[in-house]
């Protein structure tokens, strides 16, 4: 697989990464399958693997201290994420810092993803959300500084909210976050706009997550799909949001070259930013994790392509002014 450096961390990341929330209770999958998918990306050299605590509750950073039990001899990149203690995602600005990221918390947390991981030192730890007016909090350096200091992790990023993406562009110009994560995909263009350019001049890592906005993009999706009540996609793609989304689809879809699978197009778009060190994927088969990794040697769309499938921008959220 082609790798990327991940900004100023100076760590080469394939440039599609192994995503593991669908692993955390989603509909349609086993334990087992998703530790097999787990060996595939290994085997086929992807080395950027994203988890959360709030996936499953540790259940997928356990998926990963058994895959780093069973690779010991490849150099496996693992990100996890702390989970707010407020339990509000996304991040409400009327909420204080010490609400969702108090110092004992963060502690906690650490400790029990370095637990799930086998006791090793996590390579990139991240915040599940952000505001940015919690930089004003002197709690947030110090914490971070702290554990930084005493080895728990190595980099530290953030995981901006969905929709949000200038909603952390002050902290990345602070030079306390290497990495962020955020959603960037055919749909969701606007971190193109502030984000971006503000990672470029900082040497800051961008992550770019939901490269197939929750499934849309995948080419599985239709209108007649419906999702159990437990699975959160039930309300992501509630009727009044799966028609319009489906609309947009299937535009894309005529708009594709004969024999291109919407997927291929979504992955490799993403491909074509210079800006992004590596996009990460649910894969929770093997058979997807074959397909999906195989787009890292495709590399990105033809430029004819690629502008025109810039027009399907969708910008869901309207900025606040």
């Amino acid at each position: 697989m082609k790798q990327r450096r991940l900004g100023r961390t100076g760590l080469m990341v394939s440039d599609i990464g192994h995503g593991l929330w669908g692993m955390g209770g989603w509909t349609g999958g086993s334990d087992e399958e998703s530790e097999r998918a787990l060996d595939e990306s290994a085997r086929l050299e992807c080395n950027f693997f994203d988890t959360a605590w709030a996936y499953g509750q540790g259940k997928c950073d356990a998926h990963l201290g058994r895959l780093l039990k069973r690779h010991p001899d490849r150099r496996l990149i693992v990100a996890s994420k702390v989970p707010p203690k407020n339990l509000k995602w996304p991040a409400d600005p009327r909420d204080r810092y010490a609400d969702a990221f108090p110092q004992a918390h963060v502690r906690e947390y650490v400790g029990k993803i370095r637990e799930a991981l086998g006791g090793r030192e996590i390579d990139l730890l991240q915040l599940h959300v952000w505001d940015d007016g919690w930089l004003d909090d002197p709690d947030f350096a110090a914490t971070i500084g702290a554990l930084k200091r005493e080895g728990a992790f190595r980099w530290f990023g953030l995981s901006l909210n969905r929709w949000e993406p200038w909603n952390g562009v002050r902290a990345v110009e602070t030079g306390l976050v290497d990495v962020v994560q955020v959603i960037y995909n055919i749909f969701d263009q606007a971190p193109e706009d502030e984000l971006f350019p503000a990672c470029r001049k900082a040497d800051v890592g961008v992550i770019a997550r939901v490269p197939l906005d929750e499934g849309s993009l995948g080419g599985a999706l239709t209108r007649a799909s419906r999702f159990p009540e437990s699975d959160w996609r039930s309300r992501y793609f509630a009727p009044e949001n799966l028609e319009p989304t489906m609309d947009r689809v299937e535009r894309i879809a005529r708009d594709l070259p004969p024999g291109m699978p919407i997927v291929e197009a979504a992955l490799r778009f993403i491909l074509g930013s210079d800006d992004v060190a590596t996009t990460i994927v649910g894969m929770r088969t093997t058979a997807h994790v074959r397909e999906n990794l195989s787009m890292s040697d495709k590399g990105p769309l033809p430029r004819e392509l690629h502008a025109r499938l810039r027009a399907y921008r969708w910008d869901r959220k309207v900025r606040p002014r």
